[in-house]
């Protein structure tokens, strides 16, 4: 599962192959969510509320870079690194 961001102690990764719709894993810690790319909701899992708003914060931010991502998956394609939230 390839890791395309790291901040504040949270790990962002996207998995090839994944199920619809568009989204990435977060994980702090002993939580994980999946996290929609076009919604932002949480699909599965659960996070603190400080670091699901950081999470989505960066989200907002970083959404073009999460799209190209995901298709990157979807061919096998080597992920691109996506800047941290600073």
């Amino acid at each position: 599962m390839p890791e395309i961001s790291r901040f504040f102690g949270i790990v962002i990764r996207m998995y090839y192959n994944e199920h619809m719709p568009p989204h990435f894993h977060a994980d702090y810690d002993e939580y994980h969510a999946e996290i929609t790319i076009e919604t932002m909701e949480i699909l599965k899992g659960n996070l603190p509320q400080r670091v699901l708003g950081l999470v989505l914060e960066w989200t907002a931010i970083h959404r073009a870079e999460l799209r190209a991502d995901w298709k990157r998956t979807r061919s096998r394609q080597t992920l691109e690194p996506i800047a941290p939230l600073e």
